[in-house]
């Protein structure tokens, strides 16, 4: 899948210091794309919506 049109953020829970940073690109149609962001132009995780959306539902909620 190409990642052209990808509008990466990162996650709300990656830390500020510059260290274990995720970047999510959500408005791919019926995907949903993860890197890293120390890395923009290394490999990405492409996952299907559905998918995203159901391990998103099972995350602890945040303190």
């Amino acid at each position: 899948m190409e990642l052209n049109e990808a509008r990466w953020r990162k996650s709300s829970r990656s830390s500020g210091n510059g260290g274990a940073c995720v970047e999510v690109a959500d408005n791919l149609p019926e995907a949903v794309g993860v890197r890293d962001s120390k890395d923009p132009t290394g490999p990405a995780l492409v996952f299907p919506a559905a998918a995203w959306r159901a391990f998103v539902a099972h995350l602890p909620a945040r303190a």
